[in-house]
């Protein structure tokens, strides 16, 4: 009985699932949730007029996501990702090698990426899986030492922006006519360097390779 009555409370929502809409030219899809930004990051060794022998680590971040795609066909969209700004912790890759803890910093960034999306199943289909591969240009700001880094001279610190390629595989599951669920991951690729002042000398990053893979849950509406 207990199996019977699971199966029935079930039943609205498979009914509902199988009566969903194919995706169509010049549908509108809007995702909202939350999206995790995972540095999986190389950088060359700080300079200060001499190498000092370390580089820099970067953390992870979760923020709020939004992405909007518009159908050119059935079975592609072209697809903008934005949202709230991600700040992570900036730390050097050895263990507080300046007396000074072991984070050097934080920085924001803003990744709005574009990607052309192709979907596999037939448009009708309850599972959408999707490949999908575009441009993204990073804003980076807000850039600051710690407390500790500044009083120990550090000041001035500035990173590029980035331009680069994206790519993406995700999954939509339409729950009924208008409403779906997405799960994403993408690759954004994310270079960049970075320059600051120890007291009267110019410091730098030369290369920090950001390239973070995001990760993506959300809920989606079709226009």
């Amino acid at each position: 009985m207990k199996n019977l009555a699971l199966a029935l409370t079930a039943l609205p929502f498979i009914a509902s699932a199988s009566n969903a809409v194919a995706f169509e030219k010049g549908d509108i899809l809007v995702r909202g949730g939350f999206a995790t930004v995972a540095p999986d990051e190389s950088s060359s060794n700080i300079n200060v007029g001499d190498d000092l022998g370390f580089g820099l680590t970067i953390d992870n971040n979760t923020q709020l996501g939004l992405t909007a795609a518009y159908f050119i066909t059935d079975r592609v969209n072209v697809e903008v990702l934005a949202a709230t700004p991600f700040t992570h912790d900036v730390n050097f890759a050895i263990d507080n090698p300046l007396g000074t803890g072991n984070q050097l910093g934080e920085v924001t960034h803003l990744p709005p990426t574009v990607t052309v999306n192709y979907y596999f199943n037939d448009p009708s289909s309850v599972f959408q899986p999707y490949v999908g591969a575009g441009l993204n240009y990073t804003f980076i700001y807000d850039e600051q030492f710690t407390g500790a880094n500044e009083e120990a001279g550090l000041s001035d610190l500035s990173l590029n922006n980035s331009f680069g390629l994206a790519a993406q595989a995700g999954i939509d599951y339409q729950l009924s006519e208008r409403w779906f669920l997405n799960a994403a991951v993408r690759w954004i690729d994310i270079d960049t360097e970075a320059s600051f002042n120890l007291s009267d000398t110019r410091g730098s990053v030369r290369s920090i390779e950001i390239d973070p893979f995001v990760y993506a849950i959300s809920l989606g509406y079709r226009f």
